[in-house]
């Protein structure tokens, strides 16, 4: 064997790296030190992830370009685009690298690891400059390949599959329904052309109408007969035909678009507005959060955003008070739909009325809440993710094991890298809370003084728990980016026991508001006092967000009694928004909040809040490139991502969510 071969064997045996590949590496980076490089050579170089500009800002990733890697073509393989994943310091990136497809995935980190990649004697992996890093040593922290090409396995299919049905039930049941009618109105429509004949056919239609009435009796009563023998299969055509209009877009689509109040029993018209305003802000502000990780400027978005109280729609901790928004109206909803429901039942909370009430809520929210598990599971299947997918890229298989936490809405207490789709956790804490409706109602039942002791006590705790955890674990009072992301997460964020405080104000709040006799507010100055407080305290509660946005490095005092606090304090700016409105001290902000316009919104709001993640996933999963932040960017991505969303979501209302709330 020639000694040059030998050597190219021992060297391949040593690095644990196959003949093949490392031959077409070899003939790769022999091609690109030509003087005349051929064309697959030059556009794999050119697809290796190079430096850019604004290291200091945050533009440390080096993604290159996957579709340019694909397209190369040599001889004996084709270019496959991986993905390199660096420590420098404290600094954390990955750099795209463009290679033969015929390596494996621990080849091309035995590659990088060995210095095989290499341009006249430089690196195609250079390590970031001193002068930018304070440490010049690369860490190779894992190497990850992009497969070009989708291979979804059987729960994907069944995924689809389901999803598929639950679209095709509500089309079919429209199609036949319409079948039908046209039927009925061909039946119906006149066909006489003179009084006698018309004479004559209305004798007819009476003689006939009393033969087929005849007839139906016995049928009926055959009917009735076979049902009485076989209760359980007995299906008359009635029955099917009900069931048939329930599920068609005929009926679904009924009152979508109307302009009245969409609030069960009628008033509290401002809580449309309310509702939809907090759903914008929850959009808004998950639009700049998941795409964090695309920025090339993330430093500069980072002080630009935190540096003034203008910006509360894009950071994470003011943000989420608008969920503490949500929650609220769920208390109060939840309370009036069941004092309403015990009102009818003769003043009765019985364990049927309960059963009843909590199996209504499952309806309302599983079907299309399922749906997206199912829809998400096989979707992230069928898509070819660029190379900022990789911080959702868990999401699928977290699908594939944790289903069963959406099913039975408990998904909110596994930690957050275990949630089948992330967002999906406030629907487990809603339900989890709205279980606990009944029992309130009960005690407030039953004895007044009790219910006051156990209200306060539940206020009590949640505030207290909040306040302990966050000194303990040292939390931020904002959604943190860093590595306190976790505990913040898994101890404090999507926990009932943190979360509770809103929802019982809600529950009290609508107690009070379907039992009270007189107005609260007596005279106009009452109502200015009012508004002061609560609009103080609203802009108190996001300033101090900015002030206290740090994550403190030992128990911090101030930090505790924010976080203890500030959910509760927001949620009661928010009940007296609406008790105010509802008493006639609404003013302009009463006339818009109940403007016509937030009420076709409201009703596919529950939809919007499952679909838009989706969106904004899919268009940070498909970049190639980085994302630029300015401030008109963002302002027309938020906006694409809410077009999208509502068109969306109205198609899913109507085809999954509605059917099921009339049956």
């Amino acid at each position: 064997m020639p000694k040059e071969q030998r050597c190219s064997v021992e060297n391949t045996q040593a690095l644990n790296v196959s003949q093949r590949c490392m031959n077409d590496t070899n003939r790769f980076l022999r091609e690109i030190n030509q003087d005349w490089p051929k064309e697959y050579a030059v556009s794999m170089y050119d697809a290796f992830g190079k430096m850019g500009s604004n290291v200091k800002g945050g533009n440390v990733n080096r993604p290159g370009l996957l579709q340019l890697c694909r397209s190369a073509h040599a001889p004996t393989f084709s270019g496959q685009y991986c993905q390199v994943f660096l420590r420098q310091g404290t600094v954390q990136y990955f750099v795209g690298v463009c290679v033969p497809d015929s390596c494996e995935e621990e080849e091309v980190q035995m590659l990088v690891l060995y210095g095989r990649l290499q341009f006249r004697q430089t690196s195609l992996i250079p390590p970031l400059p001193p002068i930018l890093v304070n440490q010049s040593t690369q860490e190779m922290i894992m190497t990850h390949c992009l497969s070009d090409t989708i291979a979804p396995d059987a729960s994907d299919f069944t995924c689809l599959f389901v999803c598929c049905v639950m679209v095709a039930i509500p089309l079919a049941a429209t199609l036949f329904t319409a079948m039908i009618r046209w039927q009925q109105d061909r039946e119906v429509s006149p066909t006489v052309e003179s009084p006698s004949l018309n004479t004559g056919l209305k004798l007819y239609g009476t003689l006939k109408t009393n033969a087929s009435s005849s007839s139906k009796i016995n049928s009926n009563t055959s009917e009735e007969k076979d049902c009485t023998r076989h209760t359980t299969l007995c299906f008359s055509r009635s029955c099917v035909y009900r069931y048939l209009q329930v599920f068609s877009l005929q009926t679904t689509t009924q009152g979508i678009f109307s302009t009245s109040s969409s609030i069960p029993g009628g008033g509290y018209s401002c809580l449309n507005g309310i509702r939809v305003l907090s759903l914008l802000w929850i959009i808004c502000g998950h639009s700049a959060e998941y795409t964090l990780n695309n920025l090339d400027n993330y430093k500069n978005w980072k002080n630009t955003v935190e540096s003034s109280p203008l910006y509360v729609l894009t950071i994470s901790g003011p943000v989420f008070l608008a969920v503490d928004s949500f929650l609220l109206l769920g208390g109060l909803l939840s309370a009036r739909s069941l004092l309403g429901s015990i009102n009818r039942a003769e003043d009765n909370l019985s364990t049927s009325l309960v059963a009843n009430y909590l199996f209504k809520r499952i309806i309302r929210i599983q079907p299309l809440h399922m749906f997206f598990v199912c829809l998400t599971t096989g979707l992230i299947s069928l898509v070819q993710w660029g190379p900022y997918w990789f911080p959702f890229k868990d999401t699928g298989v977290d699908c594939k094991t944790y289903w069963w936490a959406n099913l039975l809405l408990i998904s909110n207490v596994l930690p957050s890298n275990k949630i089948c789709i992330p967002w999906t956790w406030y629907l487990s804490l809603d339900f989890q809370c709205y279980a606990t409706t009944p029992l309130l109602v009960y005690f407030y039942r039953l004895n007044r003084g009790v219910f006051a002791v156990i209200s306060g006590g539940l206020l009590l705790m949640t505030t207290v728990t909040s306040a302990v955890i966050t000194a303990l674990l040292q939390l931020p009072v904002v959604h943190p980016s860093t590595l306190q992301f976790e505990n913040y997460v898994l101890y404090y964020y999507k926990k009932p026991y943190t979360r509770y405080g809103p929802f019982l104000i809600g529950v009290l709040t609508g107690i009070y508001l379907a039992t009270k006799k007189n107005q609260l507010l007596k005279q106009k100055w009452q109502a200015i006092l009012g508004w002061f407080c609560c609009l103080s305290l609203m802009a108190v509660l996001v300033g101090l967000a900015y002030i206290l946005r740090e994550t403190p490095a030992y128990p911090s005092v101030p930090h505790a009694l924010y976080q203890g606090l500030h959910r509760q304090l927001w949620a009661l700016a928010v009940t007296w928004i609406i008790l105010a409105c509802e008493e006639g001290y609404g003013g302009f902000i009463k006339s818009l909040l109940s403007l016509g316009v937030w009420v076709p919104l409201s009703n596919i709001s529950f939809a919007c809040y499952l679909t838009h993640p989706v969106f904004i996933i899919l268009y940070n999963g498909l970049q190639e490139t980085p994302i630029h932040y300015t401030g008109i960017s963002f302002m027309y991505l938020f906006l694409g991502h809410l077009v999208l969303t509502v068109v969306v979501s109205y198609v899913f209302t109507v085809l999954v969510e509605k059917p099921y709330l009339h049956t």
